[in-house]
């Protein structure tokens, strides 16, 4: 009997931990409880909705709104040859964005992505328009933030309506005023012909050099590719070179709009490594400015400074301009000036947020 209790005991103590294996071949799995089901309850964002409506003038505006409708509202004025979607690719920071209460509002141009294309139209239609829809979305001042070929735009937005600028914020941002482009003296046909097979490939279009600190942004050069597809072929007109061969002539016009009623503060951003639109080209602006910018020049910058350092326009059009974003200590801070040139200048800590750094 007591050796039969033994055998019964063992093979209980057996029975229990073959209950809790699994044994396939000579490999045995511990049987895990099943997750329980982690299925969200709300969507996340693909990003921006593009909205139309129909304006004053019979035409249509096609226009993004995003943000807390409470929030601080932004004007985004992209660069030549992309859509109301373009501020999509600045959601590298969305978060911060967010964070610090911006709604990030952008009217499409003429010819680009869903809106139609009209050879009469310059860029104070697009002023009047963009006005028209801040108008319906109950907006009375806001801040622009525009960024190289949004700059002659931003210039006339601001001419028009001096006194709903909050602020003006310009990165990379091609002025009106100056010597004219190069490309000024090329006929439309010539034109054309220098921009077609770019615009035809959205790679080409968003192309940027191998050490530009874009390419360590997650699906940014996707992201830029999706928009120039959308840009030049979203209403079926195939890479049509004609709006952008009309827009670059609009920024042959001078002189640019008088800015002499502007009271609002501005912003000028530049990388000093840019070709596209030279560090040269902030004296140009200051020229035709009637009050002091702040200035801030990048040497870690080109074309891309408006990325690059989209934090610090991000702080600077939330009303912390008197801040700079620094990674110190593995940490995103926000420090006085003067304390953070010099934190960069010892090498212990380097300029935006440490998401760079990684």
């Amino acid at each position: 009997m007591r050796l039969s209790g033994r055998i019964t005991a063992a093979a209980g103590a057996a029975l229990a931990v073959l209950g809790t294996l699994l044994v396939s071949g000579s490999t045995a799995v511990s049987a895990a409880p099943a997750p329980r089901p982690g299925v969200q309850d709300t969507f996340d964002s693909l990003g921006p909705d593009v909205k139309a409506a129909e304006l004053s003038t019979g035409r249509t505006a096609h226009y993004i709104d995003e943000g807390r409708r409470g929030g601080t509202p932004v004007l985004f004025i992209g660069g030549t040859g992309t859509s109301a979607r373009a501020a999509h690719m600045t959601d590298f920071f969305r978060t911060t964005r967010e964070n610090l209460g911006l709604r990030l509002i952008s009217v499409e141009r003429n010819g680009f992505g869903d809106t139609e294309y009209d050879k009469s139209l310059g860029k104070a239609d697009f002023a009047k328009d963009a006005l028209e829809v801040l108008d319906r979305l109950g907006v009375g001042k806001v801040s622009v933030i525009a960024i190289s070929g949004g700059g002659p735009y931003a210039a006339e937005l601001a001419a028009r309506a001096p006194g709903r600028i909050q602020a003006l914020h310009l990165a990379a941002a091609l002025p009106p005023y100056g010597t004219k482009p190069a490309y000024c003296g090329l006929s439309d046909d010539a034109l054309a012909d220098a921009v077609k097979d770019s615009i035809a490939d959205p790679r080409s279009w968003w192309a940027f050099p191998d050490d530009s600190a874009v390419k360590s942004i997650p699906g940014f050069a996707d992201t830029a590719y999706e928009e120039g597809a959308r840009t030049y072929n979203q209403r079926g007109q195939k890479a049509d070179p004609a709006p952008q061969v009309h827009e670059q002539r609009l920024y042959c016009e001078r002189p640019g709009p008088d800015l002499s009623k502007l009271k609002a503060p501005v912003y000028l951003y530049g990388g000093e490594k840019d070709t596209t639109v030279p560090p040269a080209t902030l004296a140009t602006w200051r020229e035709a400015l009637p009050v002091t910018p702040v200035v801030r020049t990048y040497a870690d910058s080109g074309h891309d400074v408006q990325y690059r350092h989209w934090d610090q326009i991000l702080v600077d059009l939330a009303g912390h301009g008197d801040r700079t974003v620094v990674c110190h200590g593995d940490r995103t801070k926000l420090m006085a000036p003067k304390q953070a040139d010099r934190l960069v200048a010892a090498g212990k800590a380097t300029l935006g947020s440490c998401a760079w750094q990684r």
